[in-house]
């Protein structure tokens, strides 16, 4: 092959990726691995601007692009917004070639989100030791359902087993029943949230030291890290926390509560100074007084009545008129929304929180959900929805990066190596 490596130069003089803008510009991540937290992701640095490049194996793509509740055409949804703003390339990492040639482009790289099992990389020969050698700069992070080390690291790791395990599952639902979960992959989006913080962290450190490293993300530690409380009342009181329906223990009043016309809707106003303002609306000022409901603490004491008391009201009143006169006297207030209603609602379209992607697959625009957060300077962006193929980029990436020919990647092709 005539390609050669450009030095480790992380970024100075690198061409940012097509179209690109946003607070990653100039940023170059390689994603490898597949469903769901690594591309999770490399979807939310591609969003702030990073040219994310995918590995997907020649003739083994990624899952994703089959996976989602409902077909469309023939086609499932979750591969338009899980794959938006990447350039796709394929790369069987099991030869011995390819794995030359990944290393090639981790010398042109910023940061690698890897989410195959533990050691996977290793028994490739391609894991951080030889990673740090072509790029001492380069960011890993290294997502799997325990993480790097431990006695449960060998394990296959999914979403709802994390759930389960950390005790985030064991919160949710009913005192008595099956804990239920949530209609996504809520541990597999946490552990890519956690992901990105750890992966800005060490872009921040080897800013100031030249120094890369590993981030080292667990499923179940991403869903732990959400428990607030719950363990050190375990650990000083001994409380095994049980789970609370629709209301947190406690913390009164914060419900749903179901307005005239049926709608369920949630009112929080837990806090003295807005549960003065709620009674105010209900017509029933002296309750703020009442040594009952007068604080917080008072207030948990008598969850059962003081809720009951709110339930009385708001079914009394429609959800339209509920939502009005709260939200005019500053208490915190907001209806249960369906898909349907979210994708209407001013707020969020106001805020381009509803983003069409052109979706190549069908010649069409698909809508989804728009980049978290919002940048005044550098706003991210929904550039392009996932490419249509595996490999769609190869002929962009492989020169761009190695300098690889024409003639080099159909010898690749013919050797199964791309």
């Amino acid at each position: 092959m005539t390609g050669t490596v450009p030095p480790d130069d992380r970024g100075e003089d690198r061409p940012a990726g097509p179209g690109t803008s946003g607070p990653l510009a100039g940023v170059r991540v390689i994603e490898l691995g597949s469903v769901v937290a690594g591309p999770f992701a490399g979807r939310l640095l591609a969003d702030l601007g990073a040219d994310v490049i995918k590995v997907e194996a020649p003739g083994r793509p990624d899952p994703l692009r089959h996976w989602g509740q409902e077909s469309y055409r023939g086609h499932k949804l979750w591969w338009t917004v899980h794959a938006r703003n990447k350039r796709c390339v394929t790369l069987d990492l099991r030869t011995e070639r390819a794995q030359r040639l990944l290393l090639a482009m981790v010398a042109t790289a910023d940061v690698v989100v890897e989410n195959f099992r533990p050691g996977t990389l290793e028994r490739w020969n391609i894991g951080y030791p030889r990673m740090r050698r072509a790029n001492p700069g380069i960011v890993l992070c290294q997502i799997s359902g325990f993480g790097q080390t431990g006695p449960y690291s060998h394990r296959a790791g999914y979403a709802s087993v994390a759930e389960a395990m950390s005790g985030l599952r064991a919160l949710n639902g009913y005192p008595g029943q099956a804990p239920p979960r949530m209609g996504i992959s809520l541990g597999d989006s946490l552990a890519g949230m956690f992901a990105v913080q750890g992966v800005l962290a060490a872009l921040l450190h080897r800013d100031r030291t030249g120094e890369g490293q590993v981030v080292d993300v667990a499923l179940t530690e991403s869903c732990l890290a959400l428990l607030e409380s719950v363990i050190p009342e375990f650990d000083r009181l001994g409380r095994i926390r049980e789970p609370g329906g629709t209301r947190l223990e406690g913390i009164a009043p914060s419900n749903l509560f179901r307005s005239k016309d049926g709608i369920w809707v949630v009112i929080a106003a837990n806090q003295d100074t807005l549960f003065k303002r709620l009674c105010e609306v209900m017509g029933r000022p002296e309750l703020a007084t009442d040594p009952r409901y007068r604080d917080h603490e008072a207030r948990a004491a008598n969850q059962d009545a003081i809720e009951g008391i709110v339930a009385e009201w708001a079914g009394r009143h429609d959800a339209r008129h509920i939502q009005e006169v709260l939200a005019d006297s500053g208490v915190a207030v907001g209806p249960v929304y369906k898909v349907d209603q979210v994708v209407s609602d001013p707020q969020f379209l106001a805020r381009g929180m509803l983003t069409p992607h052109f979706d190549e697959r069908l010649g069409e625009e698909v809508l989804g959900p728009g980049v978290v957060p919002r940048f005044s300077a550098t706003p991210g962006s929904v550039r392009w929805a996932g490419p249509a193929v595996p490999g769609a980029h190869n002929a962009d990436v492989y020169p761009e990066l190695l300098g690889l020919t024409a003639n080099d990647l159909e010898e690749l092709a013919d050797e199964g190596v791309i």
